[in-house]
């Protein structure tokens, strides 16, 4: 099989080793940026890689508890971790990560796939965070049609939400097609997880979705301080300062790891000026 150099994710991926990516999360710090560590990797279907990847997952917890100026902050995939072998395996893994992220203070982000694991996703979740609700958040996708319902549950729960638009290809069936579309449901579901959601996350490089979410909060009288913005690594540093000098909280999605090729490619696909900026990246090594 052959294996791209990773100067092709070079513009979207920190790095293909933890200790490479450390201090470039580092830096990220030192701008004033939050920032999210993901190590890259999903639908695992053999029990003996789950164990390693969730070992992997305690084992960047550990590595951010011993630099105390870094947060200790990680999204993960849980089909990483077994979901797609046995959900009860599964959450025996992350409820042992968890007790680690609880132990040393940490959060952990379970980020969200494509709808064919999507409501083991939510149960998983479910199944744990009455336990550590202060170190276990999820993530929920604007161009789904259920996710406002979706939202309102995790409101009323008090769980944390990352609200996105969403990257994987869904079925008109499932999911809104129409860019328009999935901009007013972002905003729709923004306003609830502003209004009454924890700490919401507003994923977004979309600067009418950015600045809808400003004049909502500050008509509302929300502090900025009770929510913030991500971004992905990579994408739009100048937009990210801005936001952050202005006094919002701006945290940075910054994944690492050699099994960067899907994730690289749903960037791409994403927006066609992705391909743009990865071909300056290239020139310019």
């Amino acid at each position: 099989m052959i294996r791209l150099p990773f100067i092709f994710a070079r513009g979207f991926v920190a790095a293909e080793t933890l200790t490479e990516t450390l201090p470039v999360v580092q830096r990220l710090a030192d701008r004033g940026m939050l920032t999210t560590i993901d190590l890259l990797g999903e639908h695992v279907t053999s029990k003996s890689l789950a164990l390693r990847a969730r070992d992997a997952y305690i084992h960047l917890l550990h590595a951010l508890s011993a630099h105390p100026n870094l947060e200790r902050n990680i999204s993960i995939k849980l089909s990483m971790i077994g979901q797609i072998i046995d959900e009860d395996f599964c959450h025996e893994n992350l409820c042992l990560l968890l007790d680690e992220a609880r132990s040393l203070k940490a959060f952990v982000r379970l980020d969200m796939e494509g709808t064919s694991i999507l409501n083991s996703t939510l149960r998983i979740f479910e199944s744990t965070f009455s336990d550590y609700p202060e170190n276990v958040g999820t993530v929920l996708q604007a161009y789904l049609k259920r996710t406002p319902k979706d939202v309102e549950h995790m409101c009323k729960l008090g769980a944390r939400v990352r609200l996105c638009k969403g990257a994987y290809q869904e079925s008109p069936q499932v999911a809104l097609q129409r860019m328009p579309d999935i901009r007013a449901q972002f905003l729709t579901c923004m306003r609830t997880l502003l209004r009454h959601g924890n700490y919401a996350a507003i994923a977004t490089h979309d600067d009418t979705l950015i600045h809808e979410t400003m004049s909502f909060a500050q008509r509302q009288k929300i502090s900025p301080s009770k929510y913030e913005f991500q971004m992905l690594y990579g994408l739009r540093q100048k937009t990210q300062e801005a936001i952050a000098s202005r006094g919002y909280n701006m945290r940075i999605y910054t994944p690492y790891g050699k099994m960067w090729l899907p994730y690289y490619v749903r960037r791409l696909r994403e927006r066609p000026e992705n391909v743009t900026f990865l071909l300056r990246n290239i020139l310019r090594s």
